[in-house]
């Protein structure tokens, strides 16, 4: 794995060294907003599943720092001040680890955590809690599934493969969705609810499987999925440890603000 080499200066007086957990809009937001601030001193930490990230303008680190204690090290090391879990809502176990190592060396810790999507009228739902329930959820009968849930879990409905399915991916599908009917699309958002409509139709999609991830950014596929009257397969996020957070990379920024004195208040006022 491809990692930044670590910082052999100490930090400065009244430096803040923060190192963000990121992989999602909110990091990067969070990022820009600090770059070039001589008062923070910033390490973005990406997790590597993406071969081509977008290019941000603080130090980037590529790949794991080896589970909870890998990272408390890299924390010590590195004099980091404050951490910012600001990964995906499914990326539980680096979550975890971050709630781990900043128990184990003091760091605050924050997380940022977008508000799920919550059904609204004229949403059809099936609520699922794993990738196998959702693969079972479609059913028996030959359906054209729009599977809009990243490249990793896809391999899953190899075990249906009666179904015609349109994959939309960051990164090329390769060979783990190996079934006789699929259309692979490599796309990245944001995906609006006119061009995601659009696409259904010339799809002929008939039911849709998401992962509840929440935000703004990959919305319209629900959005459209309600206009078509296309059930929509949900996939519960996974559980998460009780750690404060925020629901934005402004609520972040005035937790940062409010250095030492920030509290539950801080958390209250975002």
């Amino acid at each position: 794995m491809d990692k930044a080499p670590m910082n052999t200066a100490p930090p400065t007086s009244g430096t803040m060294r923060i190192l963000i957990l990121g992989g999602t809009g909110e990091a990067s937001a969070l990022v820009r907003s600090l770059a070039g601030h001589a008062d923070r001193a910033v390490t973005l930490s990406l997790a590597g599943r993406t071969a081509a990230p977008k290019p941000e303008p603080v130090p980037t680190r590529i790949g794991g720092f080896g589970g909870a204690e890998g990272l408390a090290r890299y924390l010590e090391a590195e004099a980091i001040t404050r951490l910012i879990d600001a990964t995906h809502p499914f990326a539980a176990r680096i979550s975890a680890n971050a709630a781990r190592a900043a128990a184990l060396t003091g760091v605050p810790l924050l997380a940022i955590r977008r508000p799920a999507w919550s059904r609204e009228p004229g949403d059809d739902w099936v609520e699922v809690d794993r990738m196998e329930e959702a693969v079972a959820a479609l059913g028996p009968d030959p359906r054209r599934v729009f599977l809009t849930i990243g490249r990793q879990e896809a391999g899953a409905f190899a075990a249906a493969p009666q179904h015609s399915y349109l994959a939309r991916t960051v990164e090329p599908l390769g060979g783990i969705l190996p079934v006789p009917h699929l259309t692979a699309l490599e796309a990245r958002g944001p995906f609006d609810a006119a061009s995601e409509t659009a696409l259904m139709r010339a799809s002929r999609i008939e039911i849709v499987v998401s992962k509840n991830a929440g935000g703004a950014a990959t919305y319209g596929k629900i959005a459209a999925a309600r206009g078509l009257g296309i059930p929509v397969v949900m996939v519960r996020r996974p559980g998460k440890p009780d750690v404060p957070s925020v629901a934005d990379a402004a609520g972040a920024r005035r937790w940062l603000d409010a250095g030492d004195h920030a509290g539950s208040s801080t958390l209250r006022a975002v």
